[in-house]
């Protein structure tokens, strides 16, 4: 176990911490409203009218992303309903509306390929990521994404050697659920009030708090936007901000 400072807040008896991934090891911003305004296009050209509904649905206002919003940390599962009731207003059927939108978010998947490529990680994660598996903490990610996107990230920026658990929503509920949470506990062999979660958004910190976790970090660095994390027990601006004291 070791003590974690994250700014001036110290979380003592630490087994493990886990980690968001878009906004907090991954600079996703970019990629993701391009990949809502992508998937919106190519609804809006099957159902004329409805692409600023979806953008506003998504979050998408110009080339603002709110970081709190469906695309930003909704699962893809979740953006796909969202999306596809939009189509039902129109008149189509359920099933016919959910077939559509699942075609076209497959298709601006196609056209923007791997996402790993387009989401890097932030400067100074690799070396906490490094520092706390040295310090024999476990370490995993969980996210929103879906769990292939989240370990093809690892694979792409080389974190396997510091990342044990890498897991995302597939057919689980999303955050601020739990479940996630508690599967990554049990596969690192940890009790949940001994990990530390660090995320971007509200979702996590309640996720945390739900859970009972040891603690919850809200990070600032994530979104042009700024976002509120007022369940956060600690905010920082920067990697360097964790240092493990023990």
């Amino acid at each position: 176990m070791a003590t974690i400072q994250c700014g001036h807040v110290q979380f003592s008896s630490i087994q493990a911490v886990l980690f968001d991934k878009d906004g907090t090891l991954a600079d996703s911003q970019t990629f993701l409203r391009s990949l809502g305004q992508k998937r919106s296009r190519l609804i809006d050209a099957q159902i004329p009218g409805v692409q600023e509904p979806l953008l506003m649905a998504f979050g998408l206002n110009g080339d603002q992303l709110n970081p709190a919003g469906l695309l930003a940390v909704g699962t893809r599962q979740e953006n796909e309903i969202a999306a596809a009731a939009y189509v039902a207003e129109t008149g189509r059927d359920w099933v016919e509306s959910l077939t559509l939108v699942r075609s076209a978010f497959t298709e601006a998947e196609r056209v923007f390929q791997r996402k790993a490529d387009n989401t890097p990680l932030f400067e100074g994660a690799r070396e906490v990521l490094q520092a706390l598996t040295t310090a024999g903490l476990r370490v995993g990610i969980v996210s929103a994404d879906t769990t292939a996107n989240v370990k093809d990230f690892v694979e792409r920026y080389e974190l396997g050697a510091w990342v044990q658990v890498s897991l995302g929503i597939d057919s689980t509920p999303g955050k601020p659920d739990p479940t996630v949470f508690y599967q990554a506990c049990t596969l690192l062999g940890v009790a949940p009030e001994t990990v530390l979660v660090i995320g971007d958004a509200t979702a996590d910190m309640q996720m945390a708090k739900t859970a009972k976790a040891a603690g919850c970090v809200g990070v600032t660095w994530g979104w042009t936007r700024s976002t509120s994390l007022q369940q956060a027990d600690a905010l920082i601006a920067q990697f360097s901000d964790i240092q493990i004291l023990e």
